[in-house]
């Protein structure tokens, strides 16, 4: 890729290697900040050393690689690195390496200078399949997330052990694109309202039961994620999710259960929006009386729930938006696929709509991954591999910026 030598010029950044098969793709992201102008200061975990040498890294940072808490019966200084840098970039993150750093545990240079760092944190993971997946891993990545911490989305793809699927280490172009807009964001969002809305609907069928879906937000809550970046004040209405969401001074949640209360939610700020996101999973139907004890079995042999339809928020946005304000919808149908999104494009009057289905793998419920084609009114589609949300999120923003 063409590299401008200014885009990182003055900047300095810690960059830290863990062990993993991945730690060579981190010689060509070192390259790539270097040739931006950034001044870079490697340090390696014991375990990285398995993997990569720290010569032709010292060689192209033009520093000393270090890697030991102490050194020639001296301290390495990690509180002064932890002040010196204005970021911090672990890449390739390893499980090891991601549970100290989420439980606290200094037992190397690197996780000392992170507990000691006064600047933005950049994780880019790299394990195995089965280890990206493990509740431990999934558990510690939450919690880095809550602390403020930046997850750089794993990769797809085949892996070391030969199985296939996420946990690659992403490519250094991506990792490089990530910290060329921490420090030269892109605001083309700014000054806009936007509202977003994420996660399922639960319809109540007695005090303990309800009707819902699958969703777990994140589709949504990457949107919101990165439409503060892009200078947005973001207005996230949430359903039901357990999907952490990163703290943002422009970006404010509000929490809802049923469609009603997102209905009631939407109506609220109708006026002031400039552009809506629909990626809730709203629940299309509830039951038409809500029990008001729990329903027994012993009491109900068989039990009949007449449902009826849950309100219609797109319909609603569509009817009421003015000429200026943009709706974006999606669509997630199992079949006609195209046919059904063009249809709901134009009956909720939409400016776009974003298509996908459970079908295509890697873009189910819950997962970090999502494959999506998007509809304007024209009648284009534009077509997409299957990406990271955080990329997805961006794909979407894009297509909004394109609309006159």
């Amino acid at each position: 890729m063409s590299v401008q030598h200014n885009l990182l010029e003055g900047r300095k950044i810690i960059l830290g290697i863990t062990g993993s098969i991945s730690a060579y793709k981190s010689a060509i992201l070192l390259r790539l900040l270097v040739k931006a102008g950034a001044e870079v200061q490697i340090i390696f975990t014991e375990a990285a050393k398995e993997f990569v040498g720290p010569l032709s890294f010292a060689s192209l940072s033009n520093k000393p690689v270090l890697s030991d808490l102490s050194k020639d019966q001296e301290w390495n200084k990690h509180v002064e690195l932890g002040i010196w840098a204005d970021l911090l970039v672990i890449a390739p993150a390893s499980a090891n390496t991601l549970s100290k750093l989420a439980n606290g545990i200094t037992d190397n240079l690197l996780t000392a200078v992170y507990l000691s760092a006064k600047c933005p944190v950049m994780l880019a993971p790299a394990m195995d399949l089965d280890m990206w997946k493990h509740p431990s891993t999934q558990t510690n990545i939450k919690r880095l997330q809550s602390f403020g911490n930046q997850l750089i989305p794993v990769g797809e793809g085949s892996l070391a052990s030969g199985l296939s699927g996420p946990g690659r280490l992403a490519e250094p172009e991506f990792i490089f694109q990530e910290i060329v807009q921490f420090f030269n964001p892109n605001q083309a969002l700014a000054g806009k309202n936007v509202l977003i809305t994420a996660g399922p609907t639960y319809e109540a069928i007695d005090p303990v039961r309800f009707i819902g879906n699958y969703s777990s937000g994140k589709m949504g809550i990457r949107l919101a994620e990165e439409a503060t970046r892009m200078g947005a004040r973001v207005e996230l209405i949430l359903g039901p999710s357990k999907e952490p969401v990163l703290e943002h001074p422009n970006l404010r949640i509000s929490r809802i259960v049923s469609a009603q209360d997102l209905l009631t939610a939407v109506e609220k700020r109708m006026q002031a929006m400039d552009v809506f996101i629909l990626a809730a999973a709203v629940a299309d139907f509830r039951p038409e009386n809500i029990a008001s004890n729990k329903l027994k079995k012993s009491n109900h042999p068989e039990l009949n729930i007449h449902l009826v339809p849950t309100p219609d928020i797109a319909g609603f946005i569509g009817k009421q938006k003015t000429s200026k304000q943009i709706l974006c919808g999606f669509a997630l149908e199992t079949e006609e696929l195209e046919k059904n999104a063009a249809l709901k494009l134009k009956n909720k009057n939409m400016d776009l709509i974003v298509m996908n289905s459970p079908n295509d793998p890697g873009a189910a419920f819950y997962s970090d991954s999502n494959k999506v084609s998007i509809l304007d009114k024209s009648g284009k589609i534009s077509f997409f591999d299957l990406k990271s949300k955080k990329e997805v999120a961006i794909d979407i923003l894009n297509a909004i910026l394109e609309i006159k």
